[in-house]
């Protein structure tokens, strides 16, 4: 796969040192709290005072359902890097391993949404700090304070220079590169709190919000239907009921699993102008990167694309992207759009 950085549309500032508010920047409302045009307005002052001044180029793919649709109709695949695209020396869930995939390619990362007992949102996967990070104890009982002084550590428990960051500073580098981030919200938030930093940040566009089941599917629809999401779609009659529901189905990219890969339902559910997502990470060993990457070919994960998959979430994604071709394809053709 080529860089994403030839595709070059626009060029913008990121952070990456600076990326590190002090404490109480950022943070999150509490749900019964919108903010105002005036505090908006300074959060926007003091994303651009937080960017560092390095020089980077960005991406730009336009307003998400089309973009979605455009990588559909071309017969390309996304490529999404699951936990934000984890590799030795760059842990999982941190700003600078996006950049590290962004940089060969990963346009997508999807990456885990926690809340510290202050109320700050952060990306962390576990419950607790231990596996992930130099602290210990559980997210939900440790104060942003002390969070955002611990170094994670990558998949082979090193310890790193990075610390996790706030979705604030998440959402600002995904603004300033063109990436998309898909939040997989975690118990200790709520996606009301997820959608506020959305909003504040205004960073619509570069935003696709998880959800797990119907409930889900139509809260998300209920309290931001613009926004792009992943829903569990089995058959016409189960979109059909999500549709009632107020689930907009331009919006949406169905979810279809970590297991079973199924082409048919994939282009039946695109003729019906939605995309399909489907999942070849899990548990080391048993997921299906594993199985299909044993022979060393990659003829499993082409079938995927060549079955008419729009996006792929897996975690091998820097060596899917060096052996496939949709994936430039699909950027190539809509980017820009």
């Amino acid at each position: 796969m080529r860089r994403l950085l030839p595709l070059t549309l626009a060029v913008a500032s990121i952070c990456l040192s600076a990326c590190q508010p002090e404490a109480g920047e950022f943070d999150p409302p509490s749900e019964a709290q919108a903010l105002t045009l005036e505090e908006r307005e300074e959060t926007s002052d003091r994303a651009r005072e937080a960017l560092d001044s390095q020089n980077q180029s960005a991406v730009t793919v336009g307003p998400l359902p089309d973009f979605f649709d455009c990588v559909r109709e071309s017969g390309g695949l996304l490529i999404a890097s699951h936990r934000g695209g984890p590799a030795p020396g760059y842990p999982e869930n941190a700003i600078e391993t996006m950049q590290y995939g962004f940089d060969q390619g990963i346009l997508i990362h999807e990456i885990d949404v926690a809340e510290s007992r202050d109320g700050v949102l952060f990306l962390m996967h576990d419950r607790s700090l231990g596996r992930t990070t130099t602290g210990s104890g559980f997210v939900a009982d440790t104060d942003w304070d002390t969070i955002r002084t611990l170094n994670l550590k990558d998949n082979d428990g090193t310890v790193t220079a990075f610390q996790a960051p706030k979705l604030t500073d998440v959402l600002l580098w995904a603004k300033s590169t063109g990436a998309i981030v898909e939040l997989d919200k975690k118990p200790t938030t709520s996606f009301r709190n997820i959608i506020s930093l959305v909003r504040a940040a205004e960073a619509e566009e570069n935003v696709v919000l998880i959800t797990y089941n119907d409930n889900q599917a139509v809260e998300v629809a209920r309290l931001a239907p613009d926004l792009m999401m992943t829903a569990s779609v089995n058959s016409s009659a189960h979109q059909d009921e999500l549709a009632a529901q107020g689930v907009n189905f331009d919006n949406v990219v169905a979810w279809m699993g970590i297991s079973n890969p199924n082409p048919r339902a994939y282009a039946a559910i695109g003729n019906r102008g939605v995309e399909t997502a489907f999942g070849t990470l899990g548990r080391a060993g048993e997921r299906l990167d594993d199985v299909y990457w044993s022979d060393g070919d990659p003829s499993e994960f082409q079938a995927l694309a060549d079955g008419g998959l729009t996006m792929l979430a897996t975690d091998t994604p820097y060596r899917v992207a060096a052996a496939l071709e949709v994936d430039d394809l699909a950027l190539e053709a809509c980017a820009g759009r």
